[in-house]
């Protein structure tokens, strides 16, 4: 693919962005395989275990930059896994929390530290991070208007 002739620099960068998520994301799977779940479910028992009580499908979904329908299949199967369980804030109230089960738990202390993405990131310099990062979030919040 270096051979590729791009005239467009955004094109190219945007092309390079996709390709190092995508790797990146096949790298934390195959970190995940032993524990029998996905990034997206890992992410999601990340965000219980921080978010506590506040820990909604809403505030997951905004978390995730995802619709709450896209949360709510995925939390029904962390539950069935018996990962999370699922309360009501308030007696009679339709407004759900979720929180880590023992297991749930266990699992999310096994796969929160994402060795497999420290070890790539670590071929840059703290301060190359750091340049990353403010730049990510330039184009994050550019895009975002769109």
């Amino acid at each position: 693919m270096e051979d590729m002739e791009f005239d467009d620099i955004a094109l190219y960068s945007r092309y390079l962005l996709g390709k190092a998520n995508h790797s990146l994301f096949k790298a934390r799977k195959k970190e995940l395989r032993p524990f029998h779940i996905s990034p997206q479910q890992a992410t999601a028992l990340f965000l219980v275990d921080s978010l506590g009580r506040q820990a909604t499908l809403t505030e997951i979904a905004r978390h995730t930059d995802r619709g709450v329908n896209s949360i709510s299949p995925q939390m029904s199967t962390l539950e069935k896994d018996g990962l999370v369980k699922k309360t009501r804030i308030e007696p009679k109230s339709t407004l759900l929390s979720f929180k880590l089960t023992a297991k749930g738990l266990k699992t999310f202390q096994n796969t929160h530290k994402s060795q497999s993405i420290k070890d790539i990131m670590s071929i840059l310099s703290d301060k190359e991070q750091k340049q990353l990062v403010s730049i990510l979030q330039k184009i994050i919040n550019n895009a975002e208007k769109y």
